[in-house]
């Protein structure tokens, strides 16, 4: 990933120079950067690894970037075998589609996962009945989007409650849409799919138009209302930067998400990754401000917001932590939720506490980091 591709690249060139290790890099940010990848690698894998791999390894194919073409049918794929891992784990991941339908302009999910293609809910019913026999207590549907065909998932949700494959709880990913569907929504509860993370990015519609997010302003009101009636936790995720975006916006998308009584917030700083549209608009408008991709971990302002200067913009993300993560707000999740999640949520409070003192303190050192540049930048 773009985030830890420095790490990477540090531990390929200890292998190779070092160890003299033959070493083939590939994943969404090698898929993006090829030429980059390969200056610390012997081969690089672009797209999909699982048709090519083998041959790569075993020396068929000779070629430095070598194109892997997508896999048709998902069922062909094996699922993984937990019983390799030596440290404990509590919960199964499983991928039934790849890819998504929709095509936001910040994500870098369908630059490299195109396109969009669904595993057959016998192949899902399979892993599922591994897992349950296995002791797991909890699964996630890791899909970019577990409810873009919704009767598919309707048919995936009934087969687990009548095989008996229901787990404690269940995490997905969703969108607004489908708080339309109150027979889905039913059996998404039935199903313990009770937590679930949706992208609301902002309150602003120029801004959902702006990253092709199609969806609007009611759809997100409605979901929030829904989400609620059928007991279905919702993590919501923002993105703060986006072009027609100013501070109140921002501070409205969080309020916004505070009276729904959302569970979790995930504020995200936009981050252009490579190869996505956002990415290649900025570059051609000079509003890169580093490209350390250590930093691109949406946490961290990378460019030139429109509508306030980089420093207020990461000043925003942590007030976005600290105005939802509030000390009396852990107490409301103690009350709904139990004692873990409240633990859970006076960890966060104490996080959103302290990144706004963490960034203010880097700010102040001349050793180069994000933060002391993009002060500087609100000084100058």
């Amino acid at each position: 990933m773009t985030s830890s591709s420095k790490r990477a690249y540090e531990l390929a060139d200890i292998f190779r120079n070092k160890m003299g290790k033959r070493v083939i890099i590939g994943g969404i940010h090698a898929s993006a950067l090829p030429r980059e990848a390969l200056k610390h690698a012997d081969q690089v894998i672009v797209g999909e690894g699982e048709r090519v791999i083998k041959d790569v390894v075993e020396g068929n194919i000779i070629e430095k970037i070598v194109y892997s073409s997508y896999i048709e049918n998902l069922d062909e794929i094996p699922i993984p075998d937990y019983s390799l891992l030596k440290t404990p784990c509590k919960a199964a991941n499983i991928m039934t589609t790849r890819g998504c339908p929709y095509s936001c302009s910040f994500c870098s999910t369908t630059r490299m996962f195109f396109p969009y293609r669904e595993r057959s809910v016998d192949s899902i019913i399979n892993e599922m009945e591994v897992y349950k026999k296995s002791g797991f207590k909890y699964v996630n549907f890791e899909d970019d989007n577990f409810t873009a065909n919704k009767e598919r998932s309707k048919e995936i949700l009934r087969k687990m409650i009548s095989s008996n494959l229901v787990f404690k709880e269940t995490f997905f990913f969703g969108r607004t849409d489908m708080a339309s569907d109150d027979e889905l929504l039913q059996l998404l509860s039935d199903a313990h799919l009770r937590r679930v993370l949706i992208g609301i990015e902002s309150l602003n519609q120029e801004s959902l138009d702006s990253i092709n997010k199609n969806q609007n302003i009611k759809d997100i009101e409605l979901c929030g209302e829904k989400l609620k009636k059928y007991k279905i936790k919702l993590i919501a995720s923002l993105v703060l930067g986006l072009d027609p975006d100013n501070k109140n916006d921002i501070r409205k998308s969080v309020e916004f998400c505070k009276s729904i009584n959302a569970y979790q917030l995930q504020p995200a700083v936009l981050t252009p990754f490579p190869g996505t549209p956002i990415y290649e608009q900025y570059i051609k408008e000079d509003r890169m401000i580093i490209q350390d991709w250590s930093y691109y971990d949406m946490t961290n302002v990378t460019f030139m917001p429109k509508k306030m200067s980089p420093w207020e913009l990461q000043e925003e993300f942590a007030h976005s932590l600290k105005h939802f993560y509030t000390f009396k707000s852990a107490f409301k999740i103690l009350a709904s939720f139990g004692f873990n999640a409240w633990i859970r949520r006076l960890g966060l409070w104490l996080v959103g506490i302290s990144a706004e003192l963490f960034f203010r303190n880097e700010a102040k050192k001349e050793n180069g980091n994000i933060y002391n540049v993009l002060k500087k930048r609100d000084s100058s």
